[in-house]
């Protein structure tokens, strides 16, 4: 316990949310208590409360952290390439691996987005969490305008709700391949890669100039 308290409280924050993030995989949110966590993680349930008032601040935490490495994510696939589609690949790319890699903090960033900083109490996280997710759309505002000036993008697309479309079809398509990967094999005889290939072939077409049909 003496080396413990040397160490900094980002140590032992990082510490206390990885145990809770596996809990939470294992077991899910409602059914993990503090309790849970403490002994997980080797603390003393007191020594917990230090470094988190509740399991709320926690899961605070932890969707941040997911949100950073999809922002890592998408920087990284929007630099690999110049080429519109091939910058689109990057992007699908990215969130797949990014879903195989860190599915229980996917479902977390799809979840924990809506944050009233008006009217509600809210966590330091929470509004962090919020402005690291505009700068990932900021980014995709950025691939989308421009594709436009290079004509292989549709010059009608309103930007705003394209980028939520995104998502929301992206994010779905991802996360029905995980959940559906036998049943899509057996039914359709096509691999989880194969079929999202498709579906990413098929949305880009949506948002493509001409891209009104399939090839």
């Amino acid at each position: 316990m003496a080396r413990r308290k040397k160490e900094p409280k980002s140590v032992h924050r990082e510490n206390i949310a990885s145990a809770a993030s596996m809990l939470f995989m294992e077991k899910g949110i409602a059914a993990t208590s503090m309790d849970d966590i403490a002994k997980a993680a080797g603390y003393s349930k007191a020594t917990l409360y230090v470094y988190f008032e509740n399991k709320e601040e926690i899961i605070g935490i932890l969707v941040l952290n997911s949100m950073k490495k999809l922002y890592g994510y998408i920087v990284s696939a929007l630099a690999k390439q110049d080429a519109t589609r091939a910058r689109y690949d990057c992007i699908c790319h990215g969130l797949v691996r990014y879903q195989e890699e860190f599915p229980f903090y996917f479902k977390m960033v799809l979840d924990n987005i809506n944050i009233d900083f008006e009217n509600h109490d809210y966590l330091p996280e929470e509004k962090e969490t919020y402005e690291v997710g505009e700068e990932i759309n900021e980014k995709i505002k950025d691939f989308l305008l421009s594709g436009i000036e290079k004509g292989d993008l549709r010059g009608n697309l309103e930007i705003m709700p394209t980028i939520f479309n995104f998502w929301g079809m992206l994010s779905g398509i991802i996360q029905l391949a995980a959940n559906k990967e036998e049943y899509i094999k057996v039914t359709m005889g096509l691999s989880k890669r194969q079929f999202l290939e498709y579906g990413f072939h098929m949305l880009y077409c949506s948002i493509a100039a001409g891209g009104d049909q399939y090839e």
